[in-house]
């Protein structure tokens, strides 16, 4: 059994936490008020919201970093901006119809160093067989600000609901 794969996923994981807590440990003097921050991470997210409905990879990867981490709601790992911008020119090109829309629940903005989390939910629907499928659940986003930019540096989708076709059927990778 190659245990390869479950280690850099255990790996990710312990990572993702300790940022968690460590965004959640800010002290009151360290907390601003909101200077617009998180007004422009929104932003940012409608960007890309807009870039998946116009399937303009360009754009959907100017707002990852370089090192951009996505765990997919299928448990597929996909590491680097480039290789992500590819996954999704390859998701655009097998499924024409697919949309996916993100929608912030909260932002918090840990300003010492210029990283945010975001959490919320997602939906993605498309065509299968002449059936609509429809797949959502919650996501957490780590953003980064570099050069004044907000960058999103890693995302986890978690699928909650799936209705509509056969890769609702079908098991995510292990």
């Amino acid at each position: 059994m190659d245990y390869s794969n479950i280690i850099q996923v255990m790996k990710f994981f312990l990572v993702l936490m300790v940022a968690l807590i460590v965004l959640s440990c800010n002290s009151p003097t360290e907390k601003k008020e909101d200077d617009g921050e998180v007004g422009k991470i929104r932003s940012a997210r409608g960007f890309s919201n807009q870039a998946i409905e116009r399937q303009d990879t360009a754009a959907l990867a100017s707002v990852w970093t370089n090192d951009y981490h996505v765990v997919t709601s299928r448990n597929f790992e996909v590491m680097g901006r480039l290789a992500n911008r590819d996954r999704f020119f390859n998701e655009f090109t097998s499924k024409p119809d697919v949309i996916y829309v993100r929608t912030p629940i909260n932002i918090e903005v840990f300003y010492k160093w210029n990283m945010a989390s975001e959490t919320g939910t997602w939906v993605g629907h498309w065509t299968e067989q002449g059936n609509l499928v429809e797949l959502s659940g919650s996501y957490f986003a780590k953003w980064h600000r570099t050069n004044g930019i907000w960058r999103i540096r890693a995302e986890v989708f978690v699928p909650l609901k799936c209705i509509g076709g056969t890769v609702c059927d079908e098991p995510p990778i292990r």
